[in-house]
């Protein structure tokens, strides 16, 4: 007799359902979110027939947690049903739309018990894989509150100190740089500023870390500061003032993390066998190596074939065809971190030569830069996915192979 197991996720909780083959149900509780609702997870398994050999697989909506790390440990399948999919199932069998957290569990279980096929378990990744993942995902948490503090101060500094905006918009020293978070942290109001002699200027700068043209830069914010600009009221300025230090704060720190989970995940990345494959591709350093690697994992089976992969990472086009009507677009339904990397990832490659013609050939054919990216990035992940099947590194005369002088009309 064939069991399926549905969870039904919550904060504090969860219910199980067991199923057998004819959907019936087997057994059901709601456990705690500790390590007594674990075991009593295991015992009602185990008492349904759950053994090493073969283990009964579980289906939930949100497979985070403690107590799914364990589950996933003990090598049995764990599926991760979407939730929209849930709901439609759902709706096959009450049209009231009629929900309960047991209900749910009981769909969950039947979804495995029915269409388990058409549904991928969990990747069985190895331990270093699933921590680059944890690392790279922070990492890129992390730049991305970067960025949105980033944003938010320079919002902030543009309604009463403009000078500080002139005073960083050199090339590669932003808002974000040790520079500016230095000098703010020290002066973050116009009149502060104003009154910093050239020598604080310059110690702020060289304990930020800068080790050239400290002089010119020096003179260049003391210009700027001591300029003539509008001005708020001296108390209200001051108060905003205080209200960037605090922005600042936040800023040097979100600054610093990134800069932490970067290195913590490139020394991962560095420590696994996939390392010299990946970074055989051009365009790929520690970094963006481990962001994809974090996100395709290493187990070998996730992935059927390179379209598979390619679809996961939304670099492979979808039809959309009824009757006369035809149209090809591009996927929005995708792996968003791993797109993201996957456009640093290309960006980074365009320098090489067989790369960048392709990038041209694209081009000439009507492409828009994005369609054209996307293009490269599904032609690429179709070469990683060679290269890691068959343990071999990346090869630019075989992957860009030289092409007909004729060129078709663009594909959509």
């Amino acid at each position: 007799m064939a069991i399926t197991c549905g969870i039904d996720w919550a904060e504090s909780h969860h219910d199980v359902a067991l199923v057998d083959e004819a959907g019936q149900l087997v057994a059901k509780r709601r456990i705690n979110d500790d390590a007594e609702g674990y075991r009593q997870l295991l015992g009602m398994l185990a008492e349904a027939g759950d053994s090493p050999q073969e283990p009964i697989p579980v289906a939930v909506e949100t497979a985070r947690g403690l107590l799914f790390a364990c589950l996933r440990a003990t090598g049995r399948k764990v599926y991760s049903i979407n939730p929209m999919a849930v709901a439609r199932y759902r709706e096959r069998h009450r049209v009231a739309r009629a929900k309960s957290d047991h209900a749910d569990a009981m769909a969950l279980a039947n979804i495995l018990r029915t269409d388990a096929d058409v549904h991928r378990p969990l990747p069985a990744d190895s331990e270093l894989a699933q921590a680059i993942s944890v690392l790279a995902r922070a990492q890129q948490d992390a730049v991305w509150n970067r960025a949105q503090l980033n944003n938010q101060l320079r919002s902030h500094l543009k309604q009463y100190f403009p000078a500080a905006l002139v005073a960083f918009q050199a090339r590669s020293v932003g808002l974000d740089s040790r520079e500016a978070r230095a000098v703010l942290s020290a002066a973050p109001d116009p009149a502060t500023a104003a009154r910093l002699t050239r020598t604080q200027l310059r110690s702020l700068l060289r304990k930020s870390g800068r080790q050239r043209n400290i002089d010119a830069w020096t003179d260049r914010l003391k210009t700027v500061f001591t300029s003539d600009y509008l001005h708020q009221l001296p108390l209200v300025e001051e108060a905003i003032g205080r209200q960037t230090a605090a922005l600042v704060l936040q800023l040097d720190a979100a600054c610093r993390a990134a800069d932490d989970l970067a290195a913590s995940a490139a020394d991962a990345f560095a420590q696994h066998p996939d390392n010299e494959i990946i970074s055989s591709f051009p365009g790929i350093g520690p970094l963006t190596g481990a962001r994809v690697l974090g996100e395709i994992g290493d187990d070998r089976s996730r992935f059927r074939d390179a379209r598979a992969l390619k679809a996961y990472a939304g670099a492979a086009p979808v039809t959309v065809a009824s009757g006369k009507s035809h149209a090809v677009h591009h996927r929005r339904v995708k792996n968003q971190r791993l797109a993201a990397a996957g456009y640093v990832w290309i960006f980074g490659a365009l320098p090489s030569p067989q790369v960048k013609e392709h990038y041209d050939r694209r081009r000439a054919r009507g492409d828009r830069h994005t369609a054209a990216m996307r293009n490269l990035f599904n032609r690429l992940l179709g070469c990683l996915h060679h290269c890691l099947a068959t343990g071999q590194n990346f090869d630019p005369a075989k992957a860009f192979p030289a092409l007909a002088t004729t060129v078709g009309p663009a594909a959509t």
